[in-house]
């Protein structure tokens, strides 16, 4: 399957039909990586709505061991992909932050299935995610984040400890590598394909 990095390649040409678009959101816990992975797949300037950690948030936005982190998303990420002249993949973060998941509820309208990142020094704060797409019966892959290229739990550990299902893909690496957002993205497709029916394939896929 190949990639399409330019908004001309996504403009269908004259007397073409415009391609079929896709919905993912990009799930997870607060800080683990939901708006780098948007950013670093996108063929277009992502839109974030992030906002800078304040006092304010001090007791409500949990962030031990997220030293480093400074903002937060708000309200969603946006980004786009085009995987062929066929089928254009849209992407949606979520916020993570428990004060703002009242938002899933929209952002899961229309989205055929999710990418839920977790980060093995925080791995319940990923519980929730997986509970929502499971009880909404949403196709979806687990993403390990290997922050600097480090992990200290192998896939086998971090399956067990969240209690997955044997079908549910589940890959590491680093996010800030867009090879490995696309490996996600490809994952997730190939569950999509593996449980339509066969005169359902997405277009442009396959």
């Amino acid at each position: 399957m190949g990639w399409r990095n330019s908004d001309q390649d996504a403009r269908p040409e004259r007397g073409r039909s415009a391609p079929a678009a896709v919905k993912f959101l990009v799930a997870g816990g607060f800080g683990v990586g939901k708006t780098t992975l948007v950013g670093a797949v996108s063929e277009v300037a992502p839109v974030r709505t992030e906002e800078y950690l304040t006092q304010a948030s001090a007791g409500v936005d949990v962030i031990e061991g997220l030293a480093e982190k400074s903002t937060t998303t708000v309200a969603l990420d946006f980004g786009r992909i085009s995987i062929s002249a066929e089928l254009v993949v849209y992407l949606f973060g979520t916020p993570g932050q428990e004060r703002f998941w009242f938002m899933w509820n929209d952002l899961v309208n229309g989205a055929l299935g999710a990418i839920v990142l977790v980060d093995t020094r925080r791995l319940e704060v990923s519980f929730a995610s997986i509970d929502f797409f499971e009880n909404r019966g949403v196709p979806f892959v687990v993403g390990v984040n290997c922050f600097h290229g480090e992990c200290d739990r192998t896939a086998e550990e971090v399956r067990e400890a969240l209690d997955l299902d044997p079908d549910v893909p589940l890959l590491l690496g680093d996010v800030r590598r867009p090879e490995v957002g696309r490996g996600l993205m490809l994952a997730l497709v190939d569950r999509l394909m593996a449980q339509a029916p066969p005169d359902d394939t997405p277009v442009g896929v396959g």
